[in-house]
């Protein structure tokens, strides 16, 4: 019989699961009740040789344990990649992949992920990635929630594929070795795992992103169009081509007015219209300007100058600003407050005024309209409070483009350092954070955006319940349960019933206790009834690595978990049936493969 202490564990693992499936009370509160039933509980009913405050120093640990340190130093890098714009062109061109196809795209992106991780540890994959599918829900292109999931179980597919894909993977190998099993090298296993892949990749292509739902978050209105004057630059690799020629490359929802007649020369202005975002990627495509080169240096030299961050913002004029009546090239904006007006937006009236052709970006300003501002803060306050503007919800601040390469070099050092195994995934990660604060990579006022409470509270709490169900004995007395029934089983259902107890380890507990405890119990198994030691051992090992059905399983499930929306029904819906389908398919290659 399990002890007192095993059955209370696995009471509040089972609660802590059924809390998080209803979707009743929010991920915090259930982690942090659940800590507090650890901490209760333990106080008045100590573990065996321990005090009191043993059980409440177990309950806490998970806030100063390694894995959650790992994982902010891993979410502020991931920050600085954001904030400096050093994974736009990756972005871009997986934008112009999923523009060809949607479904192309989600393959394309699916087979990088799977193939990174065979060579290279399964988080700092997710982290270089993450990003890019943030960046590309934010343009539109596909939401993070769709692509997210999918993506975090095709880099656990394929560190499943090779002995240094992951560190438990690594720690399987040395326990079979201590137990006298021969060692195996990097691919010892590979073609197993690949054959897999050729069932669960097309789950994730065509399956999994039909299970989760649009968690973006609706407009409540119609995305601002704002009317400007482009300046062609001298170096754009389109001038001497015709519009219709240049119009595939540009944003869908641009509008020409009076388009150009002939072909399109430097220095050339256009009038045209558009959303902010596709304002930038005209700008970025046409290597052009939409406000004076004099104001726009002005700007990035105050910015240098002050260390601020620079901000587009939108403001609308008033019935008492001084603006109304004039036009941009008479206000007088620029030389009076150092801020750019990038466009300017005018809501229909109720007659249905609108911009009238051959206006060009010189009407005349009216109460109502929305500017669209570039500057830094201190500069946009005193224009908005001078002329009398309502700054608006939705504050952008610009990417810091001149550190994109330095933050790309931190995250690329840090990745590769512990990738090579030359320094734990901890360390390298607090490296990569502290210098991103150092170069100004990452502001220490924004460390706020990058961290999640949420993810925070849930890493505790599942390192609580990992700890719990190990010294209560609770992981013990299920793998002699275990052990104690499988003799009635045919080979595919021995190697599946150990998949699957180790699979429930991982996502309840943790990877490194799967590993520890259901390797010792395959290699008893085997020899009890007489069958190779080598297929229990890497059942073992796959069930260590299937850890799709609980964000609290993995720390990249928890990575994403902020980003993609995701609530805890979400790793439930879409990992249980790959769960199933990795153990029925592993299961049956493995017995084939060794029997």
């Amino acid at each position: 019989m399990p002890s007192f202490h095993a059955i209370a564990a696995m009471v509040v693992t089972i609660a802590m699961f059924v809390a998080f499936a209803r979707g009743r009370m929010s991920t915090e509160i259930v982690s942090l009740l659940t800590i507090a039933v650890i901490a209760v509980g333990l106080y008045f009913f100590p573990l065996e040789g321990t005090g009191p405050t043993d059980g409440i120093q177990l309950a806490f640990s998970g806030f100063g344990h390694y894995a959650l340190i790992t994982i902010c130093a891993l979410m502020i890098m991931g920050r600085g990649l954001v904030t400096t714009g050093a994974l736009e062109p990756a972005a871009r061109f997986l934008e112009r992949v999923f523009k060809l196809n949607v479904q192309l795209g989600l393959l394309v992106s699916l087979i990088i992920a799977f193939g990174l991780s065979m060579g290279v540890n399964d988080t700092p994959v997710v982290v270089l990635l993450l990003p890019i599918f943030v960046s590309l829900a934010a343009r539109g292109v596909i939401p993070a929630s769709k692509t997210l999931i999918p993506i975090n179980a095709a880099v656990l597919i394929g560190g499943m594929a090779t002995t240094i894909g992951t560190s438990t993977n690594i720690l399987v190998v040395s326990i079979a070795g201590d137990l006298g099993m021969p060692p195996m090298g990097v691919f010892h296993y590979t073609p197993i795992v690949l054959t897999a892949s050729l069932f669960a990749l097309p789950y994730l292509w065509l399956i999994a992103p039909r299970l989760l739902r649009d968690n973006t978050v609706a407009e409540t209105h119609a995305a601002r169009r704002f009317r400007t004057r482009l300046r062609v630059g001298e170096e754009s690799a389109l001038s001497g081509q015709v519009l219709a020629t240049i119009l595939p490359r540009l944003p869908a929802d641009l509008e020409f007015h009076e388009p150009p007649q002939g072909p399109i020369q430097p220095q050339q202005q256009l009038t045209i219209s558009g959303t902010h975002e596709a304002l930038e990627e005209a700008m970025r495509t046409l290597k052009g300007e939409v406000a004076p080169a004099w104001v726009l240096d002005r700007i990035k030299r105050s910015s240098n100058a002050s260390g601020e961050d620079i901000a587009v913002v939108e403001m609308t004029v008033t019935a008492d600003s001084r603006l109304i009546n004039r036009t941009l090239s008479t206000s007088g904006i620029a030389d009076l407050y150092g801020v750019a007006v990038l466009g300017v937006h005018r809501p229909e009236r109720l007659i249905g005024e609108r911009h009238r052709d051959g206006e060009g970006a010189d009407l005349r300003i009216a109460e109502g309209d929305v500017l669209l501002v570039m500057g830094i803060s201190a500069d946009l306050a005193d224009f908005a409070r001078a002329d009398s503007l309502l700054i608006l919800e939705g504050v952008r601040e610009l990417p810091r483009r001149s550190k994109a390469v330095l933050s790309a070099g931190i995250m690329v050092g840090s990745v590769g350092l512990a990738s090579i195994g030359l320094l734990p995934i901890a360390i390298s990660a607090l490296a990569g954070a502290i210098l991103m604060f150092v170069t100004g990579c990452v502001k220490f006022d924004r460390v706020g955006r990058a961290l999640s409470a949420q993810v925070i509270v849930l890493v505790a709490a599942s390192i609580a319940i990992g700890r719990i169900i190990l010294e209560s004995g609770a992981a013990a007395w299920l793998g002699e349960v275990l052990a104690s029934g499988l003799q009635f089983l045919p080979p595919a259902g021995v190697l599946a019933a150990i998949m699957l107890f180790v699979t429930l380890l991982t996502n309840f507990a943790s990877n490194a206790t799967a590993a520890t405890v259901g390797t010792p119990i395959a290699f008893a198994v085997a020899q009890q009834l007489g069958m190779p030691p080598e297929p229990l051992i890497l059942a073992v090992l796959f069930g260590c690595n299937l850890c799709y059905a609980t964000p609290i399983a993995y720390q990249t499930n928890m990575l994403i978990m902020s980003e993609g929306g995701y609530e805890f029904r979400d790793y439930i819906r879409t990992g249980l049936p790959l769960v199933l389908l990795m153990v029925t398919t592993l299961s049956i290659l493995l017995v084939t493969t060794y029997m």
